[in-house]
């Protein structure tokens, strides 16, 4: 059994999404110990709690220096003994100690078709306000692993999703959720779980001979 916690700050709509697909059996094998937020008021937590899931805050406000809030943060991790961390709109730089210790079992979903509008500074509606600016046509999420930089670890899922006509960086953002974010973050964690992927020099190989 795959044990996840789920790391988010805001709403908790892609933690929904695998509270979903776990529950439904469309994610096997897995079990959400934990979920982590560094924001108190983060309606994600109360997700996780009508779910009978484990459930704590751990802010950088409460600390004095960033040292002692990653020290926390990695603590709290630990906790849970987790197999897969997800990070699942998790707006805080993860501390290198914690990318050390579970190279390879962390993921994160990303608004964009990477490595397109991706890096420092691109997160939620920025990345789509971005893709409109330049015209794309296609939009689309990626799940990756984590590694030290900002979106460049090795990509496990992509998702296209067609930009329409009179779009919005509201409307686009909701559309790459619905049609990408929800359904490939889940699917990642199920392949993991399920013993099909492995990353090799530096790229992923999912043996369930799909790729998609």
């Amino acid at each position: 059994m795959l044990r996840v916690v789920v790391m988010v700050s805001g709403g908790g709509t892609n933690l929904q999404a695998i509270i979903d697909a776990v529950e439904s059996g469309a994610v096997t094998n897995t079990e959400i110990v934990g979920v982590i937020s560094n924001n108190r008021n983060a309606y994600a937590l109360e997700r996780a709690k009508l779910h009978e899931i484990s459930a704590k805050c751990i802010s950088p406000k409460d600390f004095d220096c960033r040292e002692s809030f990653n020290e926390k943060l990695l603590e709290a991790v630990n906790a849970y003994k987790p197999d897969l961390i997800v990070l699942a709109g998790f707006l805080v730089v993860i501390p290198p100690a914690m990318i050390a210790a579970y190279r390879n079992h962390m993921i994160n979903v990303h608004p964009s078709l990477i490595p397109s509008f991706c890096g420092t500074g691109y997160y939620g509606l920025k990345v789509h306000e971005a893709a409109l600016a330049r015209g794309v046509k296609v939009a689309g999420a990626t799940v990756h692993f984590v590694d030290e930089g900002t979106d460049t670890g090795p990509i496990l899922l992509q998702k296209a999703v067609e930009v329409e006509q009179g779009d919005t960086p509201e409307v686009l953002q909701r559309r790459v959720m619905e049609q990408a974010e929800w359904k490939i973050l889940p699917r990642a964690i199920d392949l993991i779980a399920n013993g099909k992927v492995a990353v090799v020099n530096g790229k992923t190989v999912i043996s369930d001979g799909t790729g998609k």
